[in-house]
């Protein structure tokens, strides 16, 4: 039993030698954050991309609001005619109008996803070349790691070396 413990004691005291080695021979970590989501909004093609954004849901709302606007016109008629007609006509006009209530709702809803995947299809490319200079930049620094530094992104606090402007130079940013 004398033997096991002396021989547990010898593989701890090994183990330990090659740690305090091993941790002797590693260098500290370099660490840095960038302000990824103001890299990406201070880029000349998100600024576009943002135009190209609101020109396209002024669209949408435009034909929304010809779509609800007659809609509304189609009801007022309905009711003032409601006395005139028999119970089966209104009944049919009651159909017709909340079909056309339900095109408006998916129109609407068809519009919302469209403005997401254009907004996905123009952004996607940007973010992608904002995080392969932020790459670039930061290996050229001899930093091992970036935080994000953007609101919302977990950083509480970010006094650390700052990389967005030198990924700004990068891109080309102002």
């Amino acid at each position: 039993m004398k033997q096991v413990k002396t021989l547990i004691a010898v593989i701890a005291f090994i183990f330990a030698g090659i740690n305090i080695g091993q941790a002797q021979d590693a260098q500290p970590t370099k660490v840095c954050h960038v302000a990824s989501q103001e890299l990406v909004e201070s880029m000349p093609s998100a600024i576009a991309a943002d135009k190209q954004l609101r020109n396209l849901a002024k669209t949408y709302e435009t034909k929304l609001t010809a779509m609800d606007k007659e809609l509304k016109t189609r009801y007022q008629t309905a009711q003032e005619a409601a006395p005139q007609r028999t119970q089966e006509e209104n009944e049919r006009v009651l159909a017709e109008l909340a079909e056309g209530q339900k095109k408006l709702e998916e129109y609407y809803q068809n519009s919302q996803k469209a403005m997401a995947q254009k907004r996905t299809d123009l952004l996607k490319p940007l973010y992608k070349q904002v995080r392969e200079s932020i790459f670039k930049v930061a290996r050229a620094k001899g930093f091992d790691y970036v935080l994000d530094s953007t609101t919302g992104t977990g950083i509480i606090m970010a006094d650390g070396y700052d990389l967005t402007t030198a990924v700004k130079a990068d891109l080309g940013i102002k």
